[in-house]
């Protein structure tokens, strides 16, 4: 037999039963049929089938529903079946005057029934009763009744209902088969008349040819192959749901075709929902209690766990796993467990709820899952929904929830975790480091709700949150300043005391000493840095100031060691000791201001700190940029925007941090980059900035590497105004004056040349340090009109005692280029073998080319290294030389203490020197440097 429609597709074995059931019903053979299995298999859709067929046939049929309005109405279903209680007739008929013809009369407890038998001999009669889950208790009992007495009476008993049918207990013997195996057999056809035909039918999910012909029924065309096969397993089989989502998408307009699977999907997902609601709605409350229990915590306790959180009534536990598991919204999950079908349902299941109520539930199963000892992250999930909790322990799984999200880099759940621990009861100080905690991740989240909470705590009056307020200022500065947090830090100064002012104070004009802001009326509250502070944030502070006038290098580099030094509470600080690791690379002291740097990249991380860690790693770039080191400048840029995205920088570091990528993207030769970085466009509101002036200086850099000095010297006179608008006059900081002289000298403009260049030189002088008096030599041999090779050769010597790389290796093209063009070959070969070597880790950088261009013009091909030996082998002592020679020819650390008769530790020593004599960083540059003096002076004898 043919289905009429989609909601009978598939159910031909059990309109096959349903058939032969009416069909007996007119030979007087009694039947009981039972429908069961999950909400939306079709038991309804069946019951109404076979209602119409008795009708067709003149059968006199009677019908009831169960719904959850009347499960509490005494025989509800009954007066359905039968009409009301002959009683509740006469009654109504004596109130009112009118006498009427009544139901059946009243058989004591079980009314209707015996007339219903006796009427069914003269009228054979079909019992159909939808629903029976919300059978009333006294229905029951009485369609129970009728079904012991059904042998004899040719009565016909279907009754359709979600999950287990509760008349299995009446039915004579346990027949449980399959709709396939009855048709044609003898169950389904009982010869005798009178003799009772039960039939127990479990309705199965639709199979993939059931689902195709959906498919083709509803879409109007045949489904692809993936498109079919998602349908069956989005939908789970269920025809009410695959009926439901074929027809929204059918609605759509667009052909069943595998490229539609992810709208198809999202279609199903609703339609999912959709149903639901439509199953929770007829559910009974404990059934809804235990599935909103599932919604919450159903993935991380087990059922009993579940249930103890629902609390259902005693009378219901029994049959309540079945139950849900027949609404199709849940499925058995590991072992003893039971899941909700997916997350469409789990939110619908949610939105049904009152918001009150849900974080109720939230906060009894975070509270269970705590007693059961689940993890932190998922009891953390919990809470996150919950109501406060009041007690200890949830501030603590927050705070260790927020802390390993943190450490998966997932900073959004990091900032949800400590902002609900913040709803939980707390005393003031632990309330001021949560929100310091929290306010120092928001900086990718929500970067002014940091702003404003580092503010709060900087503006809070206890005495005991000094250490709290010293580390908001820290940190909100590490981000930038903004407006909110400078007034705060102002305004904290003047009830500061002791340490705590002295530092607040440091912070203060470390902030100023980046920025120029005519506007600002704060400075005259604030009292300036001493000359020689005590307080290791001052020093720190102190130190930079100093570098930026380019005054009193040996007081710079005592107060930035300093900075290093004194109690936690002073010189914990991070922005001091990033100011005298600054101040510590103009002073040349690169070695140490890098160790410094790393421990402070430690300390950012450990914190969870990014605005500081992005900081500290572009200040590491610039100086591995000055050292020669494009490599480690590029690993450091590029670690520092992984840490804080540049979108994400404040206006105040942005331009410091661009220009860094700018020169390292141009030293490494990535033209692309470069472009790509130039192209950005410049933030206009930040050129009153140091940070400003380091970006107009790249710029300018790029510009004459390209080969267009007008525009270069308008940059750089713009960068060398904005310094000296802030009074910093160092050239170790940005020496534009130099390149500004270049790029006049190009242009023909000498005058101007010589005027900057040798005014850069008397600056460099007055610092101190060799590296900025070595690149003023080098600023000034480059214009000079005689001596120059005079010029450059002392640039050299000056350099080559410095920790600039790349200014020593500008020196040295330079001066090779100019012995190039004299003539004097012998004098260039060793000046290019330098820069070969010192060039060689990075083939692909600007000075590499260069070098490459320099090795042409002594007529070799421009892969060949210039052998010869290394200028600074000189200066190695006589065991460092010979230490150095065997690690260059491949020598182990054991095999060279073997050989010299001492020990590893020695040999570690003794090659840690000769590394930083020789300007390398390792054994690779060892090699090759070994490898190219090959017969000068590498006896090891």
């Amino acid at each position: 037999m043919q289905p009429p429609g989609l909601p009978l597709l598939g159910r031909e074995p059990e309109q096959e039963v349903l058939a032969e059931a009416v069909s007996g019903l007119t030979a007087r053979r009694p039947a009981v049929v039972t429908l069961s299995g999950t909400a939306g298999f079709g038991q309804n859709a069946l019951l109404r089938w076979a209602v119409g067929l008795a009708e067709d046939r003149g059968l006199r049929v009677l019908r009831a529903r169960g719904t959850p309005g009347e499960s509490d109405l005494p025989y509800a279903a009954v007066t359905q079946l039968l009409g009301p209680p002959a009683d509740a007739v006469s009654a109504d008929a004596a109130s009112t005057g009118a006498a009427s013809e009544g139901p059946p009369g009243c058989d004591g407890p079980l009314p209707g029934l015996a007339e219903l038998l006796r009427t069914a001999w003269d009228r054979p009669t079909l019992l159909a009763v939808a629903d029976l889950q919300w059978l009333d208790p006294d229905s029951l009992h009485w369609l129970q009744a009728l079904v012991r007495r059904l042998p004899g009476a040719p009565i016909a008993v279907l009754a359709g209902a979600i999950g287990p049918v509760p008349l299995a207990d009446a039915l004579p013997g346990p027949v449980a088969v399959s709709p396939l195996s009855l048709v044609g057999s003898p169950l389904a056809r009982p010869v005798s008349p009178l003799a009772l035909g039960v039939f127990r039918l479990s309705l199965p999910p639709l199979g993939p040819a059931q689902v195709a012909a959906a498919v083709t029924l509803v879409c109007g065309g045949q489904g692809q192959e993936q498109f079919t096969a998602v349908a069956a397993e989005a939908t789970r089989g269920n025809p009410a749901v695959l009926h439901d989502a074929l027809r929204r998408f059918a609605d759509t307009g667009h052909e069943p075709a595998d490229a539609r699977v992810p709208q198809l999907r999202a279609i199903v997902a609703a339609a999912t929902a959709d149903h639901a609601t439509r199953a929770l709605r007829g559910l009974p409350a404990p059934a809804v209690a235990v599935l909103r229990a599932l919604a919450v915590c159903g993935d991380l306790l087990d059922f009993p766990l579940v249930c103890t959180l629902a609390r259902p009534r005693p009378e219901y536990e029994a049959g309540l796993r079945e139950t849900l598991e027949a609404t199709g919204l849940t499925a058995p999950g590991p072992g003893a467990a039971l899941r909700l079908t997916g997350p469409e349902v789990r939110a619908r299941v949610l939105e049904e709820m009152p918001a009150d109520e849900r974080a109720d539930l939230y906060a009894r199963a975070a509270e269970l899952a705590h007693r059961a000892a689940v993890d932190d992250a998922d009891i953390a999930r919990l809470l996150l929904t919950a109501r406060p909790i009041g007690a200890p322990w949830a501030v603590h799984v927050l705070r260790r929830a927020g802390a390993d999200a943190l450490r998966a880099a997932d900073h959004g759940r990091a900032s949800a975790c400590l902002a609900r621990a913040l709803e939980e009861p707390l005393d003031r100080e632990q309330r001021a480091w949560l929100s310091l905690r929290l306010a120092a991740v928001e900086v990718l989240e929500a970067p002014e709700a940091g702003d404003r909470r580092f503010a709060a705590i900087l503006r809070s009056p206890d005495a005991d949150l000094a250490g709290a307020r010293l580390r908001a200022a820290d940190l909100a500065l590490a981000r930038g300043g903004s407006d909110v947090v400078r007034q705060a830090l102002t305004d904290a100064l003047p009830a500061a005391r002791g340490g705590e002012r002295s530092a607040l104070t440091a912070l203060f004009w470390l902030a100023e000493l980046g920025r120029h802001d005519d506007t600002d009326l704060l400075l005259h509250e604030v009292p300036p840095l001493p000359a020689h502070p005590s307080s290791p944030a001052q020093a720190g502070a102190r130190a930079w100031q100093l570098a930026l006038l380019g005054e009193d290098l040996l007081t710079t580099r005592a107060l930035a060691r300093r900075a290093f030094a004194g109690p936690a509470d002073e010189g914990g600080l991070l922005l001091p000791r990033l100011a005298a690791c600054r101040a510590l690379c103009l002073a040349d002291d690169m070695d140490e201001a890098g160790l410094r740097l790393d421990e402070l990249l430690t300390e950012a991380r450990r914190d969870h700190a990014r605005a500081a860690a992005s900081l500290v790693l572009t200040g590491r770039g610039d100086m591995n940029l000055r050292r020669g080191r494009p490599d480690l400048a590029e690993r450091d840029v590029a670690a520092a925007e992984r840490a804080l995205p540049h979108t994400h920088l404040h206006p105040l570091y942005a331009p410091y941090a661009r220009a860094v990528r700018i020169l390292v993207a141009l030293e490494s030769g990535d033209r692309k980059q470069t472009a790509a970085l130039m192209a950005l466009p410049d933030p206009d509101a930040t050129w009153n900035t140091m940070a400003g002036a380091h970006l107009l200086f790249a710029r300018a850099l790029v510009d004459i590497a390209d080969g267009r000095p007008v525009e270069a010297i308008d940059l750089l006179l713009a960068a060398g105004r904005r310094l000296l608008r802030l009074q910093y006059v160092n050239p170790a900081l940005l020496p534009w004056r130099s390149m500004a002289a270049r790029a006049c000298h190009a242009l023909g403009h000498d005058q101007e040349a010589h005027r900057l260049s040798r005014e850069e030189l008397a600056l460099a002088r007055r610092w101190g340090a060799p590296s900025a008096v070595g690149w003023a030599e080098l600023g000034v041999g480059r214009v000079a009109r005689e001596g120059r090779a005079a010029r450059l050769r002392e640039a050299v010597r000056t350099l080559r005692a410095a920790s600039d790389n790349m200014a020593y290796i500008g020196a040295l093209m330079e001066l090779a280029t100019v012995e190039l063009d004299a003539g004097r070959r012998r004098a260039a070969e060793p000046l290019i073998a330098e820069v070969s070597r010192l060039t060689s880790a990075h083939p692909g950088s600007r000075p590499a080319a260069r070098a490459r261009a320099l090795a042409q013009r002594l007529g070799r091909p421009p892969t060949a290294a210039v052998r010869g030996l290394h200028p600074a082998w000189a200066a190695l002592s006589d065991v460092e030389r010979r230490t150095a020679t065997l690690a260059g020819l491949g020598h182990g650390n054991r095999d060279i203490a073997d050989m010299l008769s001492v020990t590893t530790r020695t040999v570690e020593l003794r090659l840690s020197g000769a590394y930083k004599k020789l300007r390398i960083s390792g054994r690779a540059e060892l090699r090759e440097m070994v490898r190219l003096m090959e017969g000068y002076d590498t006896d090891v004898a």
